[in-house]
């Protein structure tokens, strides 16, 4: 952990405690050991790397306010896999459009700190994993003409975007602890 510690600024990541249902809670940077274990315990296999965030959306004082959850899933494909969760102070929101934002958001803030750091751990080993980040809008419903302008923002960003039904990490993994 100390190499990783060593070559970023973390003084943000170092806040950040996430929870799993196998480990209990954990920070960033244990979370990043668990995944490097987990991909190295059949490096032949094909991974997925999924990033997803949902949130509750609660009132308080007359205000609309979304509690993001952020979960990390890494699936060994045909295997299994194991799942992290953060939750993040909420955010006051005033629209559908600005939930939306907030999450996708949260979700590309996590993936661009996450996924270098992980890289970077692995020693240039090439393990076959495959990062989507999973939004919650979908083709029914109140989001479905937020998609393109979502999925852009999400490949804008260099990653790959995934909607429901396909989001599970986010319409599934995270709302499960919002």
């Amino acid at each position: 952990m100390t190499e990783i510690k060593d070559s970023i600024d973390v003084a943000p990541l170092g806040a950040l405690i996430f929870q799993s249902i196998t480990h209990g809670q954990l920070t960033f940077f244990d979370i990043i050991l668990h995944i490097k274990s987990f991909l190295e315990e059949n490096p032949q296999a094909e991974y997925s790397l999924v990033i997803g965030t949902d949130s509750q959306e609660r009132k308080k004082d007359n205000k609309r306010f979304a509690h993001l959850v952020t979960a990390v899933v890494v699936h060994r494909k045909g295997h299994g896999g194991k799942y992290f969760w953060h939750k993040e102070k909420p955010v006051e929101i005033h629209s559908l459009r600005e939930k939306i934002y907030a999450e996708t958001l949260a979700s590309l803030d996590l993936a661009r700190t996450f996924v270098p750091i992980l890289k970077n751990h692995l020693n240039g080993h090439s393990l076959r994993f495959h990062l989507e980040i999973h939004v919650d809008v979908g083709e029914f419903g109140d989001t479905r003409e937020m998609i393109k302008e979502i999925v852009g923002m999400v490949t804008g960003n260099g990653f790959v975007a995934k909607t429901k039904p396909e989001a599970y990490g986010a319409s599934y993994v995270a709302d499960k602890h919002t």
